[in-house]
């Protein structure tokens, strides 16, 4: 749907048609950078559970502007976390993707094996690494 230079009544409206123009521009420009963060969450345990809270994780940080990542939504779908030799393949998985990503974002207060080798990952890299809560509010330490 484009916008019209015309008013609702058919008259020339330069002055409505450059804001609404400007809006729209600004509006497409707000959504063609988003950073790429990478969810760190536990899977084991309830699984069930935890895979349903970094669903919830993952909306927050779209509403938030960025891009989601989280293997353990994904991997678990053709790889079984109960054979050794798959789940270290998986965690190897989640090392490179964690590379590519700008942040890396920790959920919980819980902090699993897996989420300890991911945070300290990302401390040797020096990747921006922020804390939130189970309700997704931003801790400070």
């Amino acid at each position: 749907m484009s916008i019209s230079k015309h008013n609702s009544e058919g008259y020339f409206d330069p002055t409505a048609y450059e804001a609404l123009t400007k809006i729209e521009r600004e509006a497409k420009q707000a959504h063609t950078y988003r950073p790429l963060i990478y969810v760190c969450s536990p899977l084991s345990g309830d699984i069930a559970a935890n895979q349903e809270n970094a669903r919830r994780y993952c909306r927050f940080a779209v509403d938030s502007g960025y891009i989601p990542l989280a293997p353990h939504l994904y991997f678990p779908q053709f790889m079984d976390d109960g054979n050794r030799a798959e789940r270290d393949l998986a965690l190897f998985m989640d090392i490179v993707l964690l590379s590519r990503c700008d942040q890396l974002w920790v959920f919980g207060e819980r902090i699993s094996k897996g989420m300890s080798m991911e945070i300290e990952k990302a401390k040797r890299k020096g990747q921006p690494i922020r804390r939130f809560d189970f309700n997704c509010r931003e801790v400070f330490q």
